[in-house]
């Protein structure tokens, strides 16, 4: 696994909206934002515009992210949004010069089908975190917009939640994997399926119809990407739909029921997802996952093997 320089300020960020629109206010605040933690952002010719739904035509899309790929003044491309689009354009991408010089890919949702292609083909670290709208004068010091930042400056972290009366409890380490459900199973049985053997996998998702989240773990469970996990962490699922019947299962019930016949450790409520606790996760990097009765631990290994900033220093 090969893991992309961290920043250094001074560095340049780029932005840009791969799928779907996004009013150029926001991107401009977000920005300020990172400016004043001493990067340098530029802004793409996808920020601020409008295509239908998109933030441009599938080409202008293609461009504007191919010219960050292939910028080396550009040492992490940050996405402004999610949405949807990202997926028109993800073959049509020419990564050789992101292989030569790989650079941090930071986004979530809709983003997640470029982290899981770039993981199952080129093996580069990628990182599942909040975007420009996650940015706000309410949340720019709260520690989930601070997770980015450390991230970026690849400071190693530790997580922590609260217990769930349906977790499952033990300790795994592997390489975490994962991302929103919805875009997961639309990739199953494509070429951008990762290999979820020994991994600990993430889920998270938004505004689904609680059948739909029943019928895609069903999914998942017979594509072959549960079997065979170190471990399973449920984030948020915000914003659910139900049918004028109800379903009847909560959404920890009907995951729990597709891995209960499994023996890795499962945690419920971690605080990853569209929602304003949503903690930078490494896709690609090497974690340790704890659920005990007390409380569920993520913590980060860094590239030294150690498990904290302070070990690694003391390392050195």
């Amino acid at each position: 696994m090969r893991i992309p320089p961290y920043l250094q300020p001074g560095d340049r960020i780029g932005i840009c909206c791969p799928a779907s629109k996004m009013q150029a206010s926001v991107a401009l605040y977000a920005a300020e934002v990172v400016q004043g933690w001493g990067f340098e952002v530029i802004l793409g010719e996808t920020v601020g515009t409008s295509y239908h739904n998109f933030s441009a035509p599938d080409a202008v899309r293609l461009r504007d992210l191919q010219r960050m790929l292939d910028d080396d003044s550009i040492r992490a491309i940050w996405f402004g949004r999610g949405g949807y689009g990202t997926i028109r354009i993800l073959d049509q991408l020419n990564f050789q010069h992101f292989i030569e010089a790989p650079k941090w890919l930071c986004g979530y949702s809709d983003i997640t089908a470029l982290h899981m292609h770039v993981h199952r083909h080129y093996q580069i670290a990628s990182l599942h975190a909040l975007m420009c709208s996650g940015i706000t004068e309410q949340t720019r010091e709260d520690p989930y917009v601070q997770s980015l930042r450390q991230a970026w400056l690849g400071i190693p972290q530790r997580y922590t939640c609260n217990a769930h009366p349906l977790n499952r409890l033990g300790q795994a380490s592997g390489v975490l994997i994962g991302g929103n459900l919805s875009l997961l199973v639309n990739l199953s049985g494509t070429r951008s399926q990762p290999n979820t053997a020994g991994k600990i996998l993430f889920l998270e998702d938004v505004g689904e119809y609680t059948y739909h989240i029943d019928r895609m773990l069903y999914n998942l469970k017979r594509a072959g990407w549960l079997h065979e996990l170190a471990g399973l962490i449920v984030g948020a699922f915000t914003d659910l739909k139900d049918t004028e019947e109800p379903f009847g299962q909560s959404v920890e019930e009907i995951i729990y029921a597709q891995v209960k016949d499994y023996q890795y450790p499962v945690a419920f409520g971690f605080p990853v997802g569209h929602q304003p606790a949503n903690y930078a996760l490494k896709i690609g990097c090497p974690y340790v996952l704890k659920v005990t009765d007390q409380g569920v631990e993520l913590r980060e290994i860094d590239h030294l093997g150690n498990s904290s900033l302070e070990n690694a220093v003391e390392s050195l």
